[in-house]
């Protein structure tokens, strides 16, 4: 018993000491990358975002995340931090990160009517939807889906 019980603690200990979070470096416009690599996002300003893709003239594409999500973090640990997807998403959109239960987050869901999370859209510079998914993807599918929201917008 006492070995069962050292033996979980061990485990536990390394468990936690071996937990590495994300790491987030923000610039001193306020946007923030998940990794030097990945996506660079705009932390929970849904204005602002609004405001840069007006002025850039491009589409913007948000991550309508909440803390607890498990398949958000994810996400922001796998696959946004990946190099192909910051580097594509960084050239062709204004990115997001929101969450939707603080701030203009809880707004946001609201008004686009986030049920599932994560909930990803891509919208234009105004604010109008494209197309959105729903639920973890790969750095791949996020890639076509990227693609997919700039073909879309380009029909219309």
């Amino acid at each position: 018993m006492k070995y069962l019980l050292f033996g979980l603690l061990t485990a536990c200990l390394i468990g936690i000491l071996s937990f590495k979070p994300i790491e987030k470096l923000a610039n001193k416009n306020g946007e923030v990358k998940a990794t030097a690599a990945g996506i660079s996002f705009i932390e929970g300003d849904w204005k602002k975002a609004l405001a840069k893709a007006k002025a850039e003239k491009k589409l913007i594409f948000v991550d309508a995340y909440a803390t607890w999500c498990g398949p958000c973090k994810k996400l922001q640990k796998e696959v946004f931090p990946d190099a192909a997807v910051g580097s594509f998403f960084n050239k062709n959109f204004i990115n997001i990160t929101i969450d939707v239960e603080k701030g203009q987050g809880v707004e946001f869901a609201q008004k686009y009517g986030v049920e599932v999370l994560p909930t990803l859209y891509i919208t234009d510079e105004n604010g109008n939807p494209i197309t959105y998914t729903k639920g973890y993807m790969s750095a791949s599918d996020l890639l076509k889906f990227g693609k997919y929201g700039l073909e879309k917008a380009s029909k219309k």
